[in-house]
């Protein structure tokens, strides 16, 4: 499916190291990911190179930052990205998979049960509910991926994270916009300045990595609902 000593190069360019291991294990995720997608919607990108590129390397560049540790939550992870991506690059972290669609999940718990990936849960809910839930301030890091701008994105996120955990928000060109915008937001969810770093995919697309401390814990008013959250947006 992939080509593994092409991916192999782009990371080391990256100063990304992969292992024959781990890049059996893409191949392998990769290969489910194209079966799948013709009966589920799970992603635009089916042809190699774009999913070595746009799926796995993007996922590899935010599993290789040093907050990526512990126990470490992906909302909104969809097909699995940077989740699983995460755990096949650093197997030590302990990974909830947190998607509300069923079919999404069902792929996940496939992906995660063939590639005999262990330490993975998954949570079948919408990040604002999960806070409300068992799983408030519960992570060391929390990371999501193309699923909202930042400033609502901050609102499903932090209330997961537990003080001194991070937040990592995968951001394209808008990323520096989007961390200026979310700056009140992410003050008054606990966390402190937006830390920005920048990378290049091999294809050239610009990607950013806005990245949280949470210093304090989560005022018990937030999250609001997710009507409101995308409606009105905290300033």
């Amino acid at each position: 499916m992939i080509d593994c000593q092409r991916l192999i190069n782009k990371c080391a360019a990256l100063s990304l190291t992969l292992t024959a291991e781990q890049t059996a294990l893409l191949d392998r995720y990769a290969k489910l990911l194209v079966e799948t997608n013709r009966r589920v919607n799970l992603t635009a990108i089916t042809e190699p190179e774009g999913i070595e590129d746009k799926h796995f390397i993007d996922s590899l560049l935010l599993a290789a930052q040093p907050e990526i540790a512990g126990r470490v939550v992906d909302v909104g992870t969809g097909a699995g990205f940077p989740g699983i991506v995460a755990k096949i690059y650093k197997p030590d972290i302990a990974l909830t998979l947190m998607e509300p669609t069923g079919k999404r999940l069902d792929f996940l718990r496939r992906v995660v049960a063939e590639l005999s990936l262990a330490g993975v849960e998954f949570a079948k809910e919408r990040a604002e509910e999960a806070a409300r839930k068992g799983w408030r301030e519960q992570f060391d890091a929390a990371t999501a991926r193309a699923v909202a701008a930042l400033p609502a994105l901050a609102e499903y996120c932090l209330p997961l994270v537990k003080v001194g955990g991070s937040f990592l928000a995968m951001k394209g060109q808008s990323g520096p916009a989007e961390a200026e915008a979310a700056r009140a937001a992410a003050k008054r969810l606990g966390a402190g300045e937006a830390r920005l770093r920048s990378a290049t995919l091999p294809g050239g697309d610009e990607r950013w990595l806005v990245v949280y401390l949470k210093a304090l814990p989560t005022p018990p008013a937030y999250p609001r609902s997710g009507g409101k959250i995308a409606k009105a947006p905290l300033r």
